[in-house]
């Protein structure tokens, strides 16, 4: 079997290998070659694995991303995609060959992390992802809908924005910038390069599926959030919403929350514990569902991942990492002051040891270690030592992921 890198010219072959590995046909693209979810491929990031005879037997493909790390951070990861194998070659080494000649190339392009969405949660922990982000939905009875006014002290006061109503097709430059801005200080976050706009690549609402499009428009009149939906058997269904702070966040809300004809309100890639259920008058209005992972992150250099991201107390660990997929074993001393750290080999006796796919799940600060020592899954060498994870590996909020990919 060999693995080689793609071109352009390999472009349909690609496609035409991953539809029928997911047992689905392709759509027809629009005559700019965009409109379709695969249409910002990154040709020159994907991989082809082909039979001594040299059919196509294997996808895996990678996008260029910017990744917001606890602290602001932005730096270039790998958004792995199009991961596929026949179902005449699977259970053969076909996917482990490809993570790993992926893995390779990765490295080579100075990336110390990767990322991707999971289609199902047993396939990527042995390759060392680890669930990093979660997101979920909330379903509202807009009879039961009505939002409290803030009781606390010194609370701020009414929005003094406002909210206009466009269709998807009028506002996709608002759409970039409000979601560029949003995305840079939220930890998890992803961005959405211009070619994914242009190409109406994904999901609504980066994708031409008929929308329409709330934006709220700060005092100023700068757009500084937007909520795309859609209204259907009286069920409004909101895709995401995007605000740069809460009180965009809960202005969208309360106009979607108040649109006529409309019995249920979901919203959809809520962030795990969002204000926004507090909010309601009535508490058990919202109701929670649809739990699932989002973004799950592996690291392909630890010091250089630890290093990079912002640091919210002092502190030191010792980490054993294991990476069994590449046969690899690193003990670092993490050291922490002032929002800095430092990342250096020793021998010193372990505080935890763990997987990487582990200390991917911890890294955007979504997941307490402690909640993996109890797992069974990190080992805490001596007590006290979990909490102490638990301060140094917290972000200054929780991370969360809308893009799809």
């Amino acid at each position: 079997m060999e693995i080689r890198s793609t071109t352009d010219q390999d472009r349909g072959v690609f496609v035409d290998t991953l539809h029928t590995a997911f047992g689905l046909f392709p759509e027809t693209p629009a005559e700019d070659g965009g409109g379709v979810w695969w249409s910002a491929f990154e040709m020159d990031r994907s991989l082809l694995a082909l039979t001594e005879d040299g059919r196509p037997v294997g996808t895996a493909g990678a996008y260029s991303f910017e990744l917001t790390l606890p602290g602001e951070v932005l730096v270039p990861v790998g958004g792995v995609t199009a991961v596929g194998v026949l179902p005449s070659h699977r259970r053969r080494g076909v996917l482990s060959a490809m993570m790993r000649h992926q893995l390779a190339e990765l490295r080579g392009r100075g990336e110390f992390l990767s990322v991707l969405l999971a289609s199902e949660a047993t396939i990527y922990g042995r390759f060392g992802y680890g669930p990093a982000t979660g997101t979920g939905r909330l379903t509202v009875q807009r009879h039961r809908a009505a939002l409290a006014l803030p009781r606390a002290r010194g609370a701020a006061a009414a929005d003094a924005g406002s909210v206009e109503v466009l269709r998807r097709a009028e506002c996709g430059e608002i759409l970039e910038r409000v979601y560029d801005r949003y995305r840079r200080a939220q930890p998890g976050a992803l961005s959405r390069p211009s070619r994914w706009w242009a190409l109406r690549a994904g999901q609504p609402p980066v994708s031409p599926a008929p929308r329409y499009v709330a934006v709220h428009r700060d005092a100023d009149g700068v757009p500084d959030g937007y909520a795309s939906y859609a209204l259907e058997a009286g069920t409004l269904t909101v895709d995401e919403t995007v605000a740069v702070d809460d009180a965009a966040f809960t202005a969208l809300a309360r106009f979607v929350l108040g649109h006529d004809l409309v019995g249920t309100v979901v919203f959809k890639h809520v962030p795990p514990g969002h204000p926004l259920r507090w909010q309601l008058t009535d508490f058990r209005a919202g109701e929670v569902g649809g739990d699932t992972d989002w973004l799950w992150v592996r690291l392909l250099d630890v010091p250089g991942a630890l290093t990079a991201r912002g640091w919210f107390a002092d502190g030191e660990l010792v980490l054993d990492v294991e990476d069994p997929f590449l046969g690899e074993h690193g003990r670092h001393l993490l050291t922490v002051r002032d929002g800095t750290a430092e990342c250096v080999p020793t021998d010193r006796e372990p505080d935890l040891s763990l997987d990487v796919r582990d200390l991917g799940s911890v890294y955007l600060g979504g997941t307490a270690p402690s909640t993996l020592v109890r797992a069974g899954h990190v080992r805490a060498h001596r007590p006290g030592v979990a909490a102490l994870a638990d301060a140094l590996f917290r972000g200054e909020r929780a991370p969360h992921c809308l893009h799809w990919f």
